[in-house]
């Protein structure tokens, strides 16, 4: 109850200030204030989000971090500024960590390594890292689990499911699928959690680069590692974020950015398996310009039917082809039941034409993904969280590139990578696999089919076969088609209760007007009646839809 309290008051604080400055309060706008004393109605609403969520702690920040690589879901102007969000976690006291790294190695700290340097080498969210050296002479990474993680990130969960549901039913919200995201979050948060899932990723890729000694995957250390504990090879280079140092080392900016991006696509178009944050951080230049990658708690894996949707989506991009890039878009996105298509391929030819005048080694990669995130975001349209976190994960190379040497462009690489890709697609080997996966697919019909076609036909015979239609948007049709039988029902009722003298009845004539007599009840349905016509005839203007079709 007391970390709902918590939420509920951040959450209160910095949704007051986006009242106070929406309605321009000026006499109250000194009321709320950061944690640096700043006026919290003087910055953007999207800046606010991120402060909230810093001020709540790992989990959101997790969240945050998260929907920063869904701009198809929050739009670029947010996702933006949830990429400045930074987990600025205090390192666990060091008996706390000597005490979990012996209960889950089962040995003294003492006995494990031959050095153990107690302060952290840097602190996140979810863990802290700890240099240290074994008894073998290797020096190595370890990896520790924040003590009590798991208890605050399993009771943020779950409050996090009870706002998404609340604000489910929120108008304003709904657009940004709150149950699907908080979903899609906790499925990656309770990933991260597990340092086992890491470990064999390393392993992995250390598989895949096994013969490629351009390429360094730091080692592990399996008798060393746990789900709360990882062990890994120290890797000791430049990190590409420290440019001032790689320039003094003579290196060639441009070649690195250059050798860096084609290991990128090798990973994403051939092995489908890549590192999924090119932060420069997480990228060093070693001797003899061997690249090493480090931090591997975020991977992406694509099949090869997924790889060519994405082919097929980064081809439209960067040669210009609208149709190509609309009908992606709507082959492997979630489209809404009204999507407008016609409008969605008109919006396509307006954005590719946008960039038909830049030369493609000119052409900011980034800056067209965000523009193509605004479309789909524009027409309600989800994509699979492997696409988006594609995208930004090559979003993020690029910048990356970009930072070492201003002349890079993703789009020109990916450009001269497309022949390649096309041969690839069009492979005897790989129209073999695809032929293999269709056969196994209709072999599985074949074997089905006899047994539910039986099945339908004993529910045929027993009397329990049912269709269930879902009519979208058939409601208020059918309530104005009653109104209108009723209306009709009732106009015809008067006017024979009217032509009957049905009484009670009004008057009788004996003046000079000779009117006959009227019927009480068959004139209150008349008046009725022309009242339920002339709303109904309203309503059906208000729609739009009285005497012209729908567009």
């Amino acid at each position: 109850m007391n970390r709902w309290t918590e939420i509920v008051s951040v959450l209160s604080r910095y949704g007051l200030a986006d009242w106070i400055q929406r309605f321009h309060f000026d006499f109250a706008k000194n009321l709320f204030k950061d944690r640096d004393g700043e006026l919290l109605a003087r910055y953007t609403g999207e800046a606010r989000i991120r402060m909230a969520l810093e001020d709540l702690g790992p989990t959101f920040i997790k969240l945050g971090q998260i929907l920063s690589t869904r701009p198809d879901i929050v739009g670029v102007d947010l996702a933006e500024e949830l990429k400045k969000l930074q987990a600025e976690t205090p390192a666990d006291p060091p008996e706390q960590v000597r005490q979990l790294i012996e209960s889950e190695l089962g040995q003294p700290v003492e006995q494990l390594f031959s050095t153990f340097e107690e302060t952290a080498l840097a602190s996140a969210s979810i863990g802290q890292v700890h240099l240290a050296r074994l008894f073998t002479g290797e020096k190595v990474v370890v990896k520790v689990q924040h003590h009590g993680i798991e208890k605050v990130v399993h009771e943020d969960l779950e409050i996090l499911t009870g706002l998404a549901s609340l604000a489910e039913s929120v108008p304003e919200f709904r657009d940004y699928h709150p149950k699907a995201t908080v979903a899609e979050f906790q499925r990656a948060l309770r990933r991260e959690l597990d340092f086992g899932r890491e470990e064999r990723n390393i392993q992995q890729f250390e598989a895949t680069f096994e013969r490629n000694e351009t390429v360094q995957i730091p080692k592990v250390y399996p008798d060393l590692c746990t789900p709360r504990i990882l062990t890994m090879e120290y890797i000791h280079g430049i990190k590409l974020s420290q440019q001032a140092q790689l320039v003094e080392a003579g290196i060639d900016l441009s070649e690195v950015a250059r050798r860096g991006a084609e290991l990128y696509m090798h990973m994403i178009f051939e092995t489908g398996f890549y590192h999924a944050d090119p932060h420069p951080g997480n990228i060093l230049l070693l001797p003899g310009d061997v690249i090493g990658l480090i931090d591997f708690g975020m991977v992406g894996r694509i099949d090869d039917r997924l790889r060519e949707d994405i082919e097929d989506l980064l081809m439209g991009i960067t040669t210009r082809d609208a149709d190509l890039l609309s009908a992606t878009i709507m082959r492997i996105g979630s489209t809404p039941p009204d999507l407008d298509e016609r409008s969605l391929r008109r919006d396509a030819n307006d954005y590719v034409a946008d960039f038909a005048n830049q030369q493609l080694e000119g052409l900011n990669f980034a800056d067209a993904v965000n523009e193509m995130f605004k479309i789909v975001r524009a027409y309600k349209i989800q994509l699979p969280p492997q696409v988006t976190m594609l995208l930004k994960t090559m979003m993020m190379l690029d910048g990356t590139g970009r930072m070492l040497t201003p002349s890079f462009s993703l789009a020109e690489l990916f450009s001269k990578h497309r022949r390649r890709i096309m041969m690839r697609r069009f492979s005897p080997a790989r129209r073999l696999r695809k032929l293999w996966r269709m056969y196994s697919e209709v072999e599985r019909l074949a074997e089905q089919m006899p047994r539910r076609i039986s099945e339908i036909l004993e529910l045929v015979r027993v009397g329990k076969f049912d269709i269930h239609l879902d009519h979208r948007r058939l409601e208020p049709s059918v309530n104005r088609m009653v109104l209108g039988i009723m209306t009709a029902a009732l106009f015809m009722g008067s006017s024979q209760m009217l032509s009957s003298d049905v009484p009670p009845l009004l008057f009788k004539n004996e003046g000079w007007l000779q009117m006959k007599d009227l019927s009480i009840p068959g004139s209150i349905g008349l008046v009725i009646s022309f009242v339920l016509g002339a709303r109904l005839v309203l309503a059906i203007n208000r729609s739009g839809r009285l005497d012209r079709e729908r567009e």
